[in-house]
């Protein structure tokens, strides 16, 4: 069992940045790849951001590619994104999520956070 609290959302101009951290419980964080998922109102969710369980290798989906950037401290059992140059339709709520390959992350996830709000005013 993996619980994940995420923390670090809040209200930022365009333009500006913010770092989300997600902090996981338990022994077996290095055993799992690390996403981040978003859902903004009336949307579906969508895949953000993963990482391997080492770290190693990321993946990105194409609208935040150059902007955001996941890594993970295996010694801290935590996973992060900074996100710089926001943009209004960056608005949604972050969600963290666990899973075992980073290949399948997309789809298969295995434990979720409570997710944090973030918004980007214009």
């Amino acid at each position: 069992q993996v619980q994940l609290v995420e923390s670090g959302g809040g209200l930022v101009q365009a333009g500006g940045s913010l770092r989300l951290s997600c902090a996981a419980s338990g022994r077996t964080f290095s055993s799992y790849a690390m996403g981040w998922f978003r859902q903004a109102p009336g949307k579906e969710r969508e895949f953000v951001a993963g990482i391997t369980r080492t770290g190693g290798t990321t993946d990105y989906a194409d609208s935040v590619k150059g902007r955001f950037t996941i890594s993970r401290d295996n010694a801290k059992n935590t996973v992060y994104l900074q996100m710089n140059s926001l943009k209004p339709e960056d608005t949604a709520v972050y969600y963290c999520a666990a899973g075992r390959l980073l290949s399948t992350l997309r789809h298969d996830t295995n434990y979720w956070g409570q997710g944090t709000q973030v918004t980007v005013s214009s």
